[in-house]
């Protein structure tokens, strides 16, 4: 079972995001803040990432720089409410596989992860 760590500074959405993701995957972590993020990365080495924009410390677009540039295979899905395009084009441009837009439905969240491992 492939594992994931969701990126979130609102536990609402952690919590929503894993009830989604869980009925597929297995979240072995959540952070809230983009430190934590790349600590937890290292630590339980994911299959895949849910990584938010807006977030204290690093932002998300920081947290997919610092990730992507030391794993080059990371699967690293963005879900924000930033839907701005340049947000969008800047995320896919540092590596991100996809962009989801919040708020969002559970089949687009478990549509772009499963995307992941076709």
């Amino acid at each position: 079972m492939q594992t994931g760590l969701i990126v979130d500074d609102a536990a609402v959405m952690r919590m929503r995001l894993r009830d989604i993701l869980e009925t597929r995957y297995k979240v072995v972590a959540e952070a809230t803040n983009g430190q934590e993020a790349l600590n937890m990365y290292e630590h339980y080495k994911p299959d895949f990432v849910t990584l938010d924009i807006t977030m204290p410390q690093l932002n998300g677009l920081e947290v997919l720089s610092q990730i992507v540039s030391a794993h080059p295979e990371a699967l690293v899905v963005i879900v924000s409410a930033v839907g701005q395009k340049k947000m969008v084009f800047e995320a896919i441009n540092l590596g991100a596989k996809d962009f989801i837009i919040k708020p969002f439905e559970s089949a687009r969240v478990l549509k772009a992860i499963d995307r992941l491992f076709e």
